[in-house]
């Protein structure tokens, strides 16, 4: 699941999305801080391959975008909006293919703009980056193709405090961005970044009204953040593989970074530090039980806004969730199974 997958709905459930053979599954608290419910399909009984997109507007509404099977050879897009933790997200609609028709090109990434549009990033067929964007009154835009080369599946898109959307892909010499320049314009490629990128490690967070920070791992283990314009910092070795769960908070009263990440050990690690400022340094501190090696991990505010932490093991189905003390520092519940 490309995207954070544990979510605040605007009611203030919590709720996780997960991928289980030919459908993508989702959970929900029956009221904040309670028990949840059984695993549900998401859009019916459409099958899907196993992949897919999630995006959360400011709005609340979740967006999850998936390919399907449309042929012999063939797939095509397809996209659910789901209102409520509670109800049942919508069926699944077709947005079609970036080339007009052909087999899965790339996990899709989602993003949702201000106006609450989703905005659908997939690699295509030629290694480059195609793009699609709601319509504010139903359907979707054209495809259109914002040119690349090399790009390696794993894009990160994001949307900014000012409501403008950007998107990142990881090549082998470094990182592709595209902008949007202005509210609704066409996202154009900025200037990239020539950094030594171990794929499939990206994450986007929006860390100030003007700036986003990406997060990678480097070919030597450094886990690293960059703000467009400037250069790479280097904030401590990578606890495991894979992206960070990143999110921001307030700790002490100050404006922090939280980023986790299953370790090496098996168990959680998290590390924070003052939003922007690498300099400060970070380091990681685990928590919680061995998991196994396919779990993932990620971070969201409840409906208190206290930071909630959730594992997913796609292979056991395992969830466990735990939630910040209310005290100093990062003090963490007991992790629980849900």
């Amino acid at each position: 699941m490309n995207g954070n997958w544990l979510l605040r709905g605007r009611d203030g459930r919590l709720s996780v999305y997960q991928l289980s053979g030919d459908a993508v599954l989702v959970r929900a608290e029956r009221a904040p801080g309670g028990p949840w419910t059984e695993p549900r399909r998401v859009g019916g009984d459409q099958r899907l391959h196993l992949s897919a997109g999630v995006g959360q507007g400011t709005d609340g509404y979740a967006h999850l975008v998936a390919w399907r099977p449309t042929a012999e050879g063939e797939s095509g897009l397809v996209h659910s909006t789901h209102f409520r933790p509670l109800l049942a997200p919508l069926d699944w609609n077709p947005i079609g293919h970036p080339k007009k028709k052909g087999d899965r090109t790339g996990t899709p990434a989602v993003t949702v703009d201000a106006q609450g549009r989703a905005h659908v990033f997939v690699r295509n067929n030629g290694a480059g980056v195609h793009h699609v964007v709601q319509r504010e009154k139903g359907g979707w835009e054209p495809w259109r193709d914002l040119r690349g080369s090399k790009v390696q599946d794993g894009l990160a898109a994001v949307t900014g405090e000012s409501g403008r959307v950007e998107v990142y892909a990881a090549v082998p010499d470094g990182i592709l961005h595209w902008r949007q320049e202005e509210p609704d314009a066409r996202p154009v490629m900025q200037e990239p970044l020539k950094a030594p990128v171990r794929p499939g490690t990206l994450r986007a967070l929006a860390t100030s009204s003007e700036s986003t920070t990406v997060f990678f791992t480097d070919t030597s283990g450094d886990l690293c953040a960059w703000r467009p314009g400037g250069k790479p910092a280097v904030l401590l070795p990578a606890a495991g593989p894979g992206p960070v769960a990143a999110i921001r908070c307030e700790l002490d009263g100050h404006d922090c970074t939280l980023l986790a990440q299953r370790a090496e050990s098996g168990r959680v690690a998290f590390a924070a530090y003052p939003t922007e400022l690498e300099s400060a340094g970070a380091w990681w501190t685990e928590s919680g039980p061995q998991l196994p090696v396919d779990a993932l991990v990620a971070l969201t505010k409840d409906a208190d806004d206290r930071v909630a932490a959730a594992t997913l093991s796609p292979s056991t189905g395992q969830l466990l969730l735990t939630r910040r003390k209310d005290e100093p520092g990062l003090a963490l519940e007991a992790w629980r199974q849900v």
